[in-house]
C-alpha cells in the first residue's frame, strides 16, 4: 500500500488521475455518495435543532469497509471529491464515515483533470470547509421536511405514491402555468403585406411593418398600389457590431446543447461528466463566466496563430448570477491544441461546441454595415411605407468560429444585399402579396428553457437542474412530447402585372417538437399545492432559500437558523392540511334525477361519478373516454350512451371503429387514427369512414420517396422534420448531409444499424 490515499467520486476520475501522481499514491473511487439521511422515518431531529441521522448506503457498505482499511494504511488520506458544495459534503461525509483523523487528512481542490492542476493541488491542500457543508446539510435537511411532511397529505388529498419537493414542484407549477396560457390563447388575425421590389438590375424584399387587420384594408391598400412606383424616400447606412457570447456556464452550455445538438439536459451533463473526468474540460458544474490566466493567454496564442492578431480580442465576462457558487471557471477545454476529443461522436460533437464558444469568447467583435430603406407609394404618399432591410459582414471576427443560437421558433434573420439607391430614385414592383397570419401563443418550455427561467428565477443551481428535471419527468407530472399540429386555411392577395387576384392556401399550425407538457396528475397536484401551500409554490421563496443557502456558505448565518425560520412558517401549514377528499371537479347535474355529476381521481384513474351516494344507494361510474384527462371530460361525455367505440364495419378485412379521444372523434383502422371533422362517431357512415381512410393513406403515399418491399419492408419517408428509414414498426434518423434519395437497401441497413431509433410517443 503507498504512503498516500486519494479518494475521489468516481472510478474514471481515479484512473486519470493516478497516472499523473505515480507509485506514491493510490487512487481509490467512492463512487458518488456514501451516506445520506436515513431512509427509515424523517431521520432529522426536530427538537434537536434539526440533527441529521446519516446511514451509508446499503450498497456501499462493502466498499466503506474497504476505504476505512485502506485509510489505516495510510499515513495521509486525500480527500478529492469535487470543489462544490456537493462535493464538499461528500469529502465530509467521507471523513465521518471512515472516521479519520484530522491530522492526517487532507482535502485538495481542482477544477480541471491535468497533470499541472493536480500536482498544484497536492501542494496546496486545505482542510474541510464546513460552511460548504453545512450550506449542503441545510439544502438537503430542507428538502427532506418539505418532502416528508407534504408528501402524506397528497396521498391523503389525492392519491397515494405522490411525491412534493421544494423545487420541484415550483418547475411542475411553471409548465402548468404555460400551458395555461398557451389554452386560453385566441389567435388574431391580419394581413402581413411584402413586396418584392427592382432597381432594374437588383429585385430585394421590403415589407409593411404594421398588418392590416382585415381583408378589405388589405385589398384596398394593393388596390392604391397598382401600377404605381415608388420612391426611394430614406436610405440610411450605419455601422453595426456583434459581440460573441461568454463562455459556457452549466446551464447556458445545457440550453445551447438542446438548441444545436438536440441533447436532453441529463445527457448533456453526462457527456460533460466524461469529458471532464477524462481531462478534457473544466469542471462541469459552474454559473461562472471567468476564464483563467493561463486559458486566456492559451486562447491568444491560438487566435493569432490560426486567424491573425487583427481576430483577438481579450474579454472579461462578469457573472450575472447573485448567488454564483464558489470561485469556479467557466466550462472550457483544458488544452486548446486539441481540438478533437472525446470517447464517442456524442462527446466529440460536445466537446466542439465547448472549444469553439469558448475560442469565440476571446476574439474580436463582428463589424456589420446595417442599410435600412424606406420606399413611399408615388400615388399615395400618406400610405404606409414598405422597409427594407439589408446586413452586410465587413468583418467575420468571432462569427468566423462560432455563433451562439436562439430560442426563439421561426427567428428571421435580416440578411442580404440591397441595391444602391439613393433618396428620390423610382422603383417598380414585381409583386406585392398580403398575407393572412395569426398570432401565436407563448413556447411550451423545453429542457433547455426551463432551465433558463429556473435560473433566471433563482431556483436551484447548477447542480439541481438536470435532477429537477428529470424527477419531475419520473413522478409523472410532465411528459416531453410532440404535437403533430392542424391544418387550416389562410388567405393570400397578390398584385402583379396580371393584376389582383385571391387565393386561398393551407398551412400546420400548433405543431411542437420534444417540448414539456403537463400531465393531469401534475395539474392536480399543481392546483392543491397552489391552494394550500402557496409558501412552498411562491417562486420568491423558492428563490430566497437558494439565497439562504448562499449565505450559510459564507459563514453569516447558522443553518439551523435558517431551517428554523422556514420551518416556523412550514409545519402550521401541514398542521391545517385538508381532511380527506379526492380531487374532483362538478360538470353539472344528471337531467331528470338532479343528481350531480363529477369527474374524480379514483384509484386507478379518472372516473365519472354520478350522484353522491348515501347508506341506501352507491354513485354510478364510467370510464372517462380514451385520451380524455381530467381536464378535459365534459358533462355532455359522461352522459353519453356507453356506445362507443362502435364498430362501423369492415374494410380491406379489418375492422374500423369509431370514438372521442382527447383532440376530438375520429376512426380507427388497422392500427392507425384518423380525425372526423364533419361526422360524428355515433353516426358516421361506412361509406364516409372509409373515404377518410382512402384520402389520409393517399396522402401519407407522397410521402413515400423509396421502398423496397423484400422482407423485412423498409421505407423512406417525408417528415415533418426531414427524411427518416421505417421498417419493423421503428423509426431511424437520416443523419444531416446524406441524401435520402440516393440511398439504396444496403445504406437504409447500415443505417439502422449504426443510428439509434426515433422514438414515437403518445401524449398522455
Amino acid at each position: 500500500m503507498a504512503n498516500n490515499l486519494v479518494i475521489v467520486e468516481s472510478p474514471a476520475k481515479a484512473k486519470t488521475i493516478q497516472k499523473y501522481l505515480g507509485n506514491d499514491f493510490t487512487v481509490m473511487s467512492s463512487y458518488g455518495h456514501i451516506r445520506d439521511l436515513c431512509d427509515k422515518g424523517m431521520a432529522i431531529d426536530i427538537e434537536n435543532e434539526f440533527t441529521p441521522e446519516y446511514c451509508v448506503s446499503k450498497d456501499k457498505k462493502t466498499l466503506v469497509k474497504e476505504l476505512k482499511a485502506a485509510a489505516k494504511k495510510a499515513e495521509k488520506v486525500w480527500l478529492a471529491s469535487d470543489e462544490d458544495r456537493e462535493g464538499e459534503a461528500i469529502a465530509w461525509h467521507l471523513s465521518e464515515a471512515l472516521e479519520l483523523k484530522e491530522e492526517n487528512t487532507e482535502r485538495i481542490v481542482f477544477n480541471e483533470i491535468t497533470k499541472t492542476a493536480i500536482l498544484r493541488a497536492v501542494e496546496n491542500p486545505r482542510k474541510i470547509n464546513k460552511e460548504l457543508v453545512d450550506a449542503q446539510q441545510a439544502r438537503r435537511v430542507l428538502d427532506r421536511l418539505v418532502g416528508y411532511e407534504l408528501s402524506p397529505v397528497l396521498w391523503k388529498s389525492i392519491k397515494r405514491g405522490l411525491s412534493a419537493g421544494r423545487v420541484q414542484s415550483v418547475a411542475v407549477r411553471l409548465i402548468v402555468e404555460k400551458e395555461r396560457e398557451i389554452e386560453a390563447h385566441t389567435p388574431e388575425a391580419s394581413f402581413k403585406v411584402s413586396g418584392i421590389f427592382t432597381d432594374g438590375s437588383i429585385s430585394f424584399k421590403a415589407d409593411i411593418s404594421n398588418g392590416f387587420p382585415t381583408q378589405e384594408a388589405a385589398q384596398s391598400f394593393l388596390q392604391n398600389c397598382a401600377g404605381a412606383n415608388f420612391i426611394v424616400e430614406s436610405v440610411e447606412m450605419r455601422p453595426g457590431k456583434r459581440s460573441p457570447a461568454a463562455p459556457f456556464t452549466t446551464s447556458t452550455l445545457q440550453q445551447e446543447a438542446s438548441r444545436k445538438l438536440g441533447y436532453s439536459v441529463s445527457q448533456t451533463m453526462t457527456l460533460a461528466q466524461r469529458l471532464y473526468e477524462a481531462g478534457h474540460i473544466t469542471y462541469m458544474r459552474t454559473d461562472s463566466f471567468n476564464l483563467s490566466n493561463d486559458a486566456i493567454t492559451g486562447i491568444a496564442q491560438h487566435v493569432e496563430a490560426h486567424f491573425g492578431p487583427e481576430y483577438h480580442q481579450v474579454r472579461k465576462f462578469s457573472t450575472k448570477s447573485k448567488g454564483a457558487q464558489e470561485a469556479h471557471e467557466a466550462i472550457r477545454p483544458t488544452n486548446f491544441s486539441k481540438t478533437i476529443a472525446g470517447a464517442d461522436d456524442r462527446q466529440k460533437r460536445l466537446y466542439d461546441l465547448i472549444y469553439k464558444r469558448t475560442i469565440a469568447s476571446q476574439m474580436a467583435d463582428a463589424k456589420l454595415e446595417n442599410t435600412t430603406i424606406k420606399l413611399a407609394n408615388e400615388n399615395a404618399p400618406s400610405a404606409e411605407r414598405f422597409t427594407a432591410r439589408g446586413q452586410v459582414i465587413t468583418f467575420d471576427g468571432f462569427i468566423k468560429v462560432y455563433t451562439e443560437g436562439t430560442d426563439e421558433e421561426n427567428a428571421e434573420t435580416v440578411d442580404g444585399q440591397l441595391p444602391a439607391v439613393k433618396e428620390g430614385d423610382r422603383l417598380s414592383y414585381t409583386e406585392i402579396t398580403a398575407t393572412q397570419r395569426f398570432t401565436k401563443h407563448t413556447p411550451r418550455y423545453t429542457e433547455a428553457s426551463l432551465v433558463k427561467k429556473l435560473e433566471e428565477l433563482g431556483i436551484g443551481r447548477p447542480s439541481t437542474y438536470a435532477p429537477t428535471i428529470s424527477t419531475i419527468q419520473k413522478r409523472d407530472y410532465v411528459i416531453k412530447d410532440s404535437l403533430e399540429g392542424n391544418q387550416r386555411d389562410y388567405q393570400v392577395l397578390t398584385l402583379n402585372a396580371a393584376g389582383l387576384s385571391a387565393a386561398t392556401a393551407t398551412e400546420t399550425y400548433g405543431a411542437d417538437k420534444n417540448k414539456l407538457f403537463p400531465t393531469d396528475i401534475g395539474r392536480v397536484v399543481t392546483d392543491f399545492l397552489t391552494e394550500h401551500y402557496k409558501l412552498i409554490m411562491d417562486y420568491q421563496f423558492t428563490a430566497k432559500a437558494e439565497q439562504n443557502f448562499d449565505t450559510i456558505a459564507e459563514g453569516q448565518v447558522r443553518w439551523q437558523d435558517s431551517i428554523q425560520d422556514f420551518y416556523s412558517q412550514f409545519h402550521p401549514l401541514i398542521e391545517q392540511a385538508p381532511q380527506g377528499g379526492k380531487a374532483s371537479r362538478l360538470l353539472g347535474e344528471e337531467p331528470g334525477t338532479g343528481e350531480p355529476v363529477y369527474v374524480k381521481l379514483a384509484r386507478y384513474g379518472f372516473v365519472f361519478q354520478i350522484g353522491d351516494g348515501d347508506e341506501e344507494t352507491k354513485p354510478r361510474f364510467k370510464k372517462l373516454p380514451p385520451n380524455v384527462g381530467f381536464y378535459d371530460a365534459t358533462l355532455e361525455m359522461a352522459l353519453r350512451e356507453e356506445v362507443l367505440p362502435r364498430t362501423v364495419g369492415t374494410y380491406k378485412d379489418l375492422e374500423i371503429k369509431a370514438n372521442v379521444g382527447r383532440y376530438g372523434p375520429y376512426v380507427m383502422w388497422n392500427k392507425k387514427f384518423y380525425s372526423l371533422t364533419e361526422d360524428t362517431p355515433e353516426e358516421v357512415s361506412l361509406a364516409k369512414a372509409i373515404q377518410v381512410i382512402e384520402e389520409k393513406e393517399a396522402g401519407a403515399a407522397n410521402n413515400i420517396i423509396a421502398e423496397f418491399t423484400e422482407e423485412p419492408i423498409i421505407q423512406i419517408l417525408k417528415g415533418r422534420y426531414g427524411p427518416y428509414i421505417k421498417s419493423g414498426g421503428n423509426n431511424y434518423k437520416i443523419p444531416k448531409g446524406t441524401e435520402a434519395e440516393s440511398l439504396d437497401r444496403a445504406g437504409c441497413e447500415e443505417l439502422m444499424a449504426a443510428g439509434p431509433t426515433k422514438r414515437r410517443r403518445g401524449r398522455k
